[in-house]
């Protein structure tokens, strides 16, 4: 991983920038692993890349590395031993959070779920489909949704409407563009957009019709 980092940085002129990340319990013991203690794991992972001999041009900077951080401790570990946080499957409350523990300095680049459709009912259906029903069955992100305050209910059935609506920016482009502002106004450095395809695709189309308003906002 230093290696492929080292390489990738020099080649792009520092550019490149690296995620790290535990994983989940469910996805681990699916490939034969084991899934414990994972802030420790990643403490001894950063400790090993360090640590990594690399014999070719060693980029400069050195290439940066975000942590995919959602609780206190790994939020910490992002400070002190990364560039940041890349927290995944969060409101912009969970952002304000990080930014208290990261303090002014390190960078903090929330992932935001957005869709472009104005009907309610069909929006949280294809957020349930294609994006909530699924990360919702996975402990780390209901564990980070009860420290927002969700639980019980909103957690099934792909989540409650109030879950949804807060995972999901869903509407038309303002609505979206002023989801992204809170995530600013919380203290992101930048946010970045994921569309909900309900074809299961990249969402490009989405991406076009929003890039105007999200780059001048």
């Amino acid at each position: 991983m230093n290696a492929a980092a080292q390489a990738l940085a020099e080649a792009y002129d520092g550019r490149f920038l690296l995620g790290l990340g535990a994983s989940h319990a469910p996805l681990v013991g699916a490939r034969g692993h084991t899934y414990a203690k994972p802030l420790t794991a990643v403490r001894e992972y950063l400790d090993a890349m360090d640590a990594a001999p690399y014999p070719g041009p060693v980029a400069e900077p050195p290439p940066a590395r975000v942590l995919a951080a959602l609780g206190p401790k790994m939020l910490e570990l992002a400070r002190d031993r990364a560039a940041g946080a890349h927290p995944y499957f969060v409101t912009p409350e969970h952002t304000a959070r990080a930014r208290e523990i990261l303090g002014t300095g390190p960078l903090l680049a929330p992932e935001q779920a957005v869709l472009l459709e104005t009907d309610p009912a069909k929006a949280r259906a294809v957020a349930r489909e294609h994006h909530t029903g699924f990360y919702l069955q996975l402990p780390n992100y209901t564990g980070n949704l009860r420290r927002l305050g969700f639980g019980g209910e909103d957690f099934a059935d792909g989540g409650s409407d109030r879950l949804v609506d807060a995972i999901v920016a869903w509407g038309d482009v303002d609505a979206i563009r002023r989801r992204g502002a809170e995530h600013h106004e919380a203290g992101a450095d930048h946010v970045a957009v994921q569309p909900i395809a309900p074809d299961r695709g990249l969402g490009l189309g989405q991406l076009r019709e929003l890039a105007p308003a999200l780059l001048g906002s």
